[in-house]
Order: C-alpha cells, then sequence, then structure tokens
C-alpha cells in the first residue's frame, strides 16, 4: 500500500530565519558585484590616469592579471557572505541558548518557591538555597532580581512569636527555632552575597534589596560592601537582636531607608563607612535601646537623614567622625534618653542640621568637636532637659548657630571651648532656666552674636568676653549692665 506523504510545513520561527538569511545572502551577492564593479572601474580610470593606451590589445600577461584579480573579488565576496551567515548562525544560537537558560531557571525557580512553602524546616531551608544558586546563576539581571525579592518576602511574612522555653509549648518552641533558622540562614545568605565585589560571580551588588518591616533578630553582614547604585529599604523594620555590620561600607551612589526602623535590642554598625553620594533615611526612626556606632564615618557627599528621629536610648554615637560636604538632617530629631555623641566629629564642610530639635533627656556631647567649615545650625532647638556638652570644642570656621533656641532646663556647657575664628548666633536665645556654663571659653576671633537674647547670663561668659568684650562679641546692654 502506497501512502501518501503531505511536506511537512517548517515552523514560522524556522521560517523567518531562513527568509533572514536569504536576504542576508542576497544583499552580500548584491554588495559583492557592486564592489566588483568598483574595482575594474577604478581599474580602468587609473590606467587612463596612467595615460596607458587602453586601445591596445591585451597581452596574456594582462589578461592572466585581471582574471587573476576577479577571482579575488570573488572569494572576498564569498568570504564575506560566509562571515554573515556564521555571525546570524551565532546571533541564532545565542537566542536559542539564552531561552533555554530562561526555561531551565523557571522551572528551578518554581521548584525552589514549592520548597518555600513546605511545612518542614529543612525543606524551606533547601528551597532558600535553592533559591540564591539561581540567583548567582541566573542568566540576566531581571532573573536574578526576582529571586532576590522572593526571599526578601519572605522574610516579611508575618511569623508566630516565640511561645517561651514553658515544657507545655515545647513542640511550639522547637518549630519556632526551625523556622527562625530559615530566617537567619536568608540573613546571612544575603550578607555574604552583598560583601562579594560588583561584577564578581555571585555578587547580588547593584541588586535592589526590600525588608521593609522585616523583623532582624539575627546577624547580617554588610562589612566593606558597596552601595553603589541600587535600592535598599528598611523601613519600618525592627532590629530587636543581632549585629548588623556595615562596617566599611561604602555608600556612593542609590537610595538606602531605615525610615520609620526602630533599633530596640540589637547593634548596628556603620564604624568607618563612607557617605559620598547616596541618600540616607533615618526619617522617623527610633533608637530605643540598641547600639548604633557611626564612629569614623565619613559624610562627604550625598543626604543623611535623621529627620525626626527618636533617640530614646540606648548609644548612638559618631565618635571621630568627619561631615565634609554631606547635608546630615537631624531637623525636629528628639533627645529624651540614651547617649548620642559627637565627641571628637569633625565639621568641616556641609551642612548638620539640629533646627528644632527637642534636647529633653539623656546626654548628647560635641566634646572636642571641631567646627572648621561647615554649617551648623541649632535654630528653634529646645534645650529642657538634657546635658549637652560642647566642652573643648573649637569653633574655628564655618557657622553655628542657636538662634532663638530655648534654653530652660538642660545643662549646656561651653567650657574650654576656642571661639577662633567662626561666626556663633546666640540670636533670640531664651536663656529661662537650666544652666549654660561658659567658664575657660576663648573668645579670639570670629565673631559672636547674643544680641537680644533674654534671661539670666550664661556662666562664666562675661568673664571670658573680658571687660570690655571682645571687639566679635556682641552682648544685650542688659547683660553688660550686670558686669561687675
Amino acid at each position: 500500500m502506497t501512502v501518501s506523504r503531505k511536506p511537512r510545513s517548517l515552523p514560522d520561527e524556522q521560517k523567518l530565519r531562513l527568509w533572514g538569511v536569504g536576504w542576508a545572502l542576497a544583499l552580500t551577492f548584491a554588495a559583492a558585484v557592486l564592489a566588483a564593479g568598483g574595482t575594474l572601474y577604478g581599474l580602468v580610470v587609473l590606467l587612463d590616469f596612467q595615460k596607458i593606451d587602453t586601445t591596445a590589445k591585451l597581452d596574456a600577461k594582462t589578461l592572466f592579471d585581471l582574471v587573476k584579480l576577479s577571482f579575488g573579488v570573488v572569494a572576498g565576496a564569498g568570504a564575506l557572505v560566509a562571515l554573515v551567515v556564521a555571525y546570524r548562525r551565532q546571533r541564532v544560537d545565542e537566542a536559542g541558548a539564552h531561552r533555554e537558560a530562561t526555561r531551565l531557571h523557571t522551572e528551578r525557580f518554581s521548584q525552589a518557591v514549592d520548597k518555600l512553602g513546605s511545612d518542614s524546616p529543612a525543606v524551606r531551608l533547601g528551597g532558600v538555597h535553592a533559591l540564591a544558586g539561581l540567583a548567582d546563576d541566573a542568566p540576566d539581571d531581571s532573573l536574578r532580581q526576582t529571586c532576590i525579592d522572593v526571599l526578601c518576602a519572605y522574610l516579611q511574612l508575618p511569623f508566630t512569636p516565640d511561645p517561651g522555653t514553658d515544657p507545655a509549648h515545647q513542640e511550639e518552641h522547637h518549630r519556632y527555632l526551625a523556622f527562625r533558622k530559615v530566617r537567619h540562614t536568608i540573613l546571612r545568605l544575603i550578607g555574604d552575597h552583598y560583601r562579594r565585589p560588583k561584577g564578581t560571580h555571585r555578587s547580588w551588588q547593584g541588586c535592589d534589596l526590600d525588608l521593609t518591616g522585616v523583623t532582624i533578630d539575627g546577624n547580617i553582614d554588610f562589612q566593606s560592601a558597596e552601595f553603589s547604585g541600587s535600592t535598599v529599604y528598611f523601613r519600618d523594620a525592627t532590629f530587636s537582636d543581632g549585629t548588623v555590620s556595615f562596617r566599611n561600607a561604602t555608600f556612593s551612589d542609590g537610595t538606602v531607608s531605615f525610615s520609620g526602623a526602630t533599633f530596640s535590642s540589637s547593634t548596628v554598625l556603620f564604624g568607618d563607612a563612607t557617605f559620598s553620594g547616596s541618600t540616607l533615611y533615618f526619617t522617623g526612626a527610633e533608637f530605643s535601646g540598641s547600639t548604633v556606632y557611626f564612629n569614623g564615618a565619613t559624610f562627604s557627599d550625598g543626604t543623611v537623614s535623621f529627620i525626626r528621629a527618636e533617640f530614646s536610648g540606648g548609644d548612638v554615637a559618631f565618635h571621630g567622625a568627619e561631615f565634609s560636604g554631606s547635608n546630615v538632617e537631624f531637623s525636629s530629631a528628639e533627645f529624651s534618653d540614651g547617649t548620642v555623641s559627637f565627641s571628637d566629629a569633625t565639621f568641616a564642610g556641609g551642612t548638620v542640621d539640629f533646627r528644632s530639635a527637642t534636647f529633653s533627656g539623656g546626654t548628647v556631647s560635641f566634646s572636642v568637636a571641631t567646627f572648621s567649615g561647615s554649617t551648623v545650625p541649632f535654630r528653634g532647638a529646645t534645650f529642657s532637659g538634657s546635658t549637652v556638652y560642647f566642652d573643648d570644642a573649637t569653633f574655628s570656621a564655618g557657622a553655628v548657630s542657636f538662634s532663638v533656641a530655648t534654653f530652660s532646663g538642660s545643662t549646656v556647657l561651653f567650657g574650654d571651648a576656642t571661639f577662633s575664628g567662626s561666626t556663633v548666633y546666640f540670636h533670640g536665645a531664651a536663656f529661662s532656666g537650666g544652666t549654660v556654663y561658659f567658664h575657660g571659653a576663648t573668645f579670639s576671633d570670629g565673631t559672636v552674636y547674643f544680641d537680644d537674647a533674654t534671661g539670666a547670663v550664661p556662666q562664666g561668659l562675661l568673664t571670658a568676653v573680658g571687660t570690655p568684650p571682645h571687639a566679635g562679641v556682641t552682648l544685650p546692654a542688659a547683660w553688660l549692665l550686670s558686669a561687675p
């Protein structure tokens, strides 16, 4: 029995490939013919230019040379055709390889996500490592970002708190510890990958990281990481345990936000970090019991915002930090408890803004700080209960303003401070309570304005400025009348 077979039609994609190759061959051949014609025409023109008799009969040698030239042109055209065909084949092969890699990635991704939804902590751990591996091997950045987003979303899921070690809840306690291990593994892997230099295998630098609302009760190590082009969110996160380290990290571009975060029991380290072009937000953050260190950090560009931040406990330190060009905002911040230290810091450029801040408790120290070029406004700040130290500080350049500030209950110490070249404003300040000391202060240059200030003369001020006052010091008339 004879079976008639219909010819199989080619798939559309293959037809398009053949069509494209055919057109490429036709165009290439046409180009080769044109090139050959142009070459021959050029030879004729050259011969004519050399005044050779073109009407003479061609001898055998000339004819042979022209034949060789023709074969050379044809061979060149063939090589060009072969090159175009090879290039198009390579492009088609690369596209096919990318599609295959994407397909395999999608299959593995689905399997890893299924594991994350398992009731078994061990299976979930396997899913976490599988997703991290997929992010490392992703064929493009968008697929890598998707894997990172899923890991972050897992951390954002609500979880049952620890029921405690009561024997009656032993099984729930063990289950809590097991699933906490999964979350801590994700935190560790995130830090491990962000520490790797950008462009190297397994590096996630440059990818976005969204830990909004996450409870961070374990360790994350971002030491020496570079945040140079991504968006990293810790907004409304709670740092309740463990250590999060950004030591020696570089924030040179992009946005990092801790807005609304709560630092309640953890240790967060920004020591020796460099802020040279990024925007870093701590807007509305609450520091209630953690240790947060910016010791030795450099703020040379960009914006760092602590606007409306609440310092209600713990220890926040900017000891030895250098403010040389950034815009650092503490406006409307509230210092109500704990210790915040700017001791030995250098304010050499940019703006560090404490306008309308409230110092109602705790200790804030600017001891031995150097104000040598920054603009540091405390305009409208309220000193109602804190102890604020400016002792041994040096005001040698720039402008520091306490205009319209209220000193109503705090102890503010300018003992042994040196005013040698900057402009310091106490214009309209109200000294209505508390204690403000200028004992041992030196006024040797610069300008210090106390005009329109009200209330009692700060202790030791008249002795420090001398009688009559130093030429750069302006005092209210009432204070001058009270001079001994």
